[in-house]
């Protein structure tokens, strides 16, 4: 059993996963309402919002979609994403990028865990990125 990550956008899926993609590394690949099954039965102007977007990198998966239920996105702090980098140095890296155009919430330094750092990206997602010394 594994679990992914799943984030809900508001029409900029597209964007969104892209910037994740240039900051974390990883082959992406977006799939429209328009190419769906969904296709045939939604209005022109949802073809082109984005059913499914999947992130892989090695042995993570960050998934995301434009498509929100009756109740649309709600945005909250009871979810975040934990990076666990491989160095210092990676973790300040991945940091910088997350946080741009966003807010560092808790800036990246030493901590009781290693180096650790939160932050809302600029699409309002929470991030913590933690690097662990040996």
């Amino acid at each position: 059993m594994t679990i992914h990550s799943y984030l809900t956008f508001n029409g900029n899926c597209r964007e969104a996963m892209s910037f994740y993609r240039d900051c974390l590394g990883g082959d992406l690949v977006l799939e429209t309402v328009g190419d769906s099954p969904l296709g045939a039965r939604v209005p022109c102007s949802f073809k082109s919002l984005i059913v499914q977007a999947t992130l892989v990198r090695g042995d993570w998966t960050l998934v995301g979609s434009d498509m929100a239920d009756e109740n649309g996105r709600i945005k909250g702090n009871a979810v975040a994403m934990l990076l666990q980098c491989d160095s210092a140095e990676q973790a300040s890296r991945t940091y910088g990028k997350l946080a741009s155009g966003g807010q560092q919430t808790h800036p990246l330094g030493a901590s009781q865990w290693g180096w650790t750092g939160d932050l809302i990206d600029k699409y309002g997602n929470h991030w913590i990125v933690q690097y662990e010394e040996p």
